[in-house]
């Protein structure tokens, strides 16, 4: 046993040995990672600019053009076929974004791995995302010509932001003991969750003051923001990269990196592309890690999509507006933060693969509830008049079941989040973390671009919101059947 350690520890000259445990502050600093980035996550990709893109920029334009083919129908009749549009138009931004970094991130860790340090690599991609969330001001309602450009600023923010994951999560393994994996993960995700908390929270005291007692009731957005020009919306994408610059920097400046190997940018590239290649070949020798893989591409796929639509989704079906929203995801981000705190303490006490199971049965079953939920019914057989105009926050009994789920689906993604990425840790075989990270990247990516494709092409088939979310239940289900095999133990080479 000992010596197919070795043997992997020496196989290539590029895996640097493990580190001394980094301070409190290089730890803390690497948490701070997440709270960094978060925010790009839960206000563009989830909660606000999504449902903006999907439900305003895409579905004005698509509603004009069906006037246009149908002038004898009513916008009524239209406006179902139109929102379906924008929810399939968010839906292939996101998977065209899945398969680039499912096509770059094992490459991209592995020659990490090569040169030895990742924070130069972090460093593009973050900048990556700065330009990308900048460029989101100009999405503006009256230009339906430039949706293909923002569409492409999404594409590249994603990419630069999950690309930078994928290098800070291999910091993982080398500044924390192994019996502390969990918690520091568990403590990472809790301040992504945070982050996005403080920005909704920012959000929706800009977009409707008077909420948060800031302003008299009936005033308009702070700053002089004009809502009939979505500033408050587009605003996110550049307020967001100044979240980022500042935040990212304690990161930089306090976790350790890795040793520089010496390599060059070229060779390193090579050698990244020999160690990738040999990785690959290994996974056959490590049957273990490589079925929680496949299991973990399956399941994580159905969270991905159910985080990334959920939003547009409630903002279709019940015409939320931004202030809504933006309750929404605070409500959500609540639970978030609570379930990553609670998910990296029964991380280290029942194991990071039970945490993921029940997390994975929780997601399921809000899923399965929230379908059951439309604008006119709920539990699929309950009919109830339509939402009326000028009620209250949540003030029809859909949008109350539907919050019930939502509430689930948010206290259970933390701990599915955070104990799978602990879990490929303690599976990973000593001195590979940082070559299973990016696998685990690869597996995390290789099919997400498959949930939302799915999506996108059933909602345009359908012609329903409701019905391309199904795809959701079957990627959750897969995945929990895949990894009641795998077994929580650190990877051997099996001959």
């Amino acid at each position: 046993m000992a010596s197919a350690r070795n043997e992997l520890a020496t196989s290539a000259s590029t895996v640097s040995a493990p580190q001394p445990e980094a301070s409190k502050l290089g730890q803390v600093s690497w948490a701070l990672f997440d709270w960094a980035n978060q925010p790009f996550f839960t206000i563009i990709t989830t909660f606000i600019f999504s449902a903006y893109f999907a439900n305003v920029l895409v579905y004005q334009q698509e509603l004009a053009a069906l006037k246009a083919a149908y002038p004898d129908k009513s916008a009524a009749e239209l406006s179902p076929l139109a929102a379906a549009a924008g929810q399939s138009a968010w839906a292939f931004t996101q998977s065209a974004s899945g398969l680039l970094i499912a096509l770059l991130s094992p490459f991209l860790g592995a020659m990490a791995d090569a040169a030895g340090r990742r924070k130069p690599f972090i460093l593009v991609s973050q900048l990556v995302l700065v330009l990308g969330c900048i460029a989101l001001w100009w999405a503006r309602p009256d230009r339906a010509d430039t949706i293909g450009l923002i569409s492409l600023a999404v594409i590249a923010a994603t990419i630069g932001a999950e690309i930078s994951i994928v290098f800070n999560n291999a910091f993982l393994p080398n500044i924390v003991r192994p019996e502390r994996m969990g918690w520091l993960s568990g403590f990472g995700w809790g301040m992504g969750y945070l982050g996005g908390l403080v920005a909704l929270f920012i959000v929706l005291a800009i977009a409707r003051p008077s909420l948060l007692g800031l302003a008299p009731p009936g005033s308009p957005p702070l700053l002089g923001l004009d809502p009939a020009a979505y500033e408050v919306e587009r605003l996110i994408g550049p307020a967001s990269a100044l979240w980022l610059i500042v935040f990212v920097a304690p990161m930089f400046l306090f976790t350790p990196d890795g040793k520089s190997t010496g390599l060059g940018q070229v060779e390193a590239a090579r050698q990244g592309i020999r160690t990738l290649i040999g990785t690959l070949r290994k996974l056959r020798h490590y049957r273990n890690p490589l079925l929680y893989l496949i299991a973990f591409m399956i399941y994580n796929d159905g969270l991905a999509a159910v985080i990334a639509f959920g939003g547009v989704y409630a903002s279709a079906t019940f015409k939320w507006p931004t202030q809504t929203l933006g309750v929404f995801g605070i409500v959500l981000t609540v639970l978030g933060v609570a379930g990553a705190f609670l998910g990296g303490w029964l991380d280290d006490r029942i194991g990071s693969k039970r945490t993921v199971q029940i997390a994975i049965l929780g997601v399921a079953i809000a899923t399965l509830g929230i379908l059951s939920v439309s604008r006119t019914g709920v539990l699929f057989a309950i009919d109830v008049p339509e939402p009326l105009d000028g009620r209250g926050l949540f003030g029809s009994l859909q949008e109350q079941v539907f919050m019930c789920f939502a509430l689930l689906i948010g206290i259970c993604m933390g701990p599915m989040q955070a104990a799978s990425r602990t879990l490929i840790g303690r599976l990973a075989p000593q001195g590979m973390s940082g070559e299973f990270y990016g696998l685990f990247a690869l597996s995390g990516r290789a099919t997400t671009f498959m949930a939302p494709f799915l999506i996108g092409v059933l909602t345009g088939l359908s012609g329903s919101n409701r019905l391309g979310l199904v795809v959701v239940l079957v990627f959750l289900v897969a995945g929990f059947a895949l990894l009641w095999w795998v077994r929580e133990e650190q990877a051997q080479r099996v001959h």
